[in-house]
């Protein structure tokens, strides 16, 4: 999604966001104004273990990659910082995926002193689900837009008028006597073989009890399934409209960015 040249932005509107995953860490720099990359999304290994000084040694390291593109951002402006756990006031209260070392830490003080610059921090499926309503298949949406991915688990976010609610974990609701996620995960279709009718009517029991709680203008699918959208998404029927996520592998970067704004 690189949608300009550096001739055409001004470098006050960019920002570097971070994307932490379990295996990967994505970065990039946004133009924060259209949401759209202004170079490349690049990635190097998340570190194993992740611990808190092996992390800010990651952070040292893609900086200076950064550092060397034409469409670096300023050294004052902050970055954005998409992190796999509860972030509440840049302090981590979980950790998926990383070391439990994170919990209790204070993850913008840590990761914005290795990168040399103010550090905004916010939950992974927060930054792509901001990214999405605001900048992705949620553009222009007004009213409550909730973003659902379907991976491992389920990931959510819940975005009203242009306002993130944080740290918003559809995945844990309760549907069938058990975790909603546990069933109706991208990766609970492929450990039990559903086909995609099979799988569309749990997605629709889902869907449907989320809508009740929420009465949403718009709901967004992402994750890896999500290009696969016109095999199930035609057997979903709600009064809420139900359409792919456009951004795909830089939502959490892009969101990242927007949060760091």
């Amino acid at each position: 999604m690189i949608g300009h040249t550096l001739d055409t932005l001004s470098r006050d509107a960019l920002r570097l966001g971070i994307d932490i995953g379990g295996t990967s860490i994505k970065y990039g720099v946004v133009d924060i104004e259209s949401g759209a990359l202004a170079g490349p999304l690049a990635q190097l290994p998340t570190p194993n273990p992740a611990t808190p000084r092996a992390m800010a040694e990651a952070m040292r390291e893609l900086l200076a990659a950064v550092e060397l593109w034409d469409a670096a951002p300023l050294p004052h402006t902050a970055a954005g910082i998409a992190f796999p756990a509860i972030i509440r006031h840049g302090t981590a209260h979980s950790a998926a995926n990383i070391s439990d070392d994170w919990i209790g830490l204070q993850v913008n003080e840590l990761l914005g002193e290795a990168l040399g610059r103010p550090a905004t921090t916010i939950n992974d499926a927060d930054a792509a689900g901001l990214a999405e309503a605001s900048r992705g298949a949620g553009r222009g949406q007004g009213g409550t837009v909730l973003v659902l991915t379907l991976g491992t688990g389920i990931g959510s976010a819940l975005v009203v008028d242009g306002t993130l609610v944080p740290n918003f974990e559809l995945g844990h609701l309760e549907l069938g006597g058990g975790k909603a996620e546990a069933s109706t995960s991208a990766v609970a279709r492929e450990r039990e073989g559903l086909d995609w009718a099979g799988y569309a009517a749990r997605l629709q029991d889902y869907l449907a009890h989320v809508e009740f709680l929420f009465s949403p203008e718009l709901i967004i699918l992402g994750g890896g399934i999500s290009v696969r959208h016109a095999e199930f998404l035609p057997l979903i029927s709600l009064r809420t409209p139900v359409v792919p996520a456009q951004l795909h592998n830089s939502a959490g970067v892009v969101g990242a960015a927007l949060a760091a704004a």
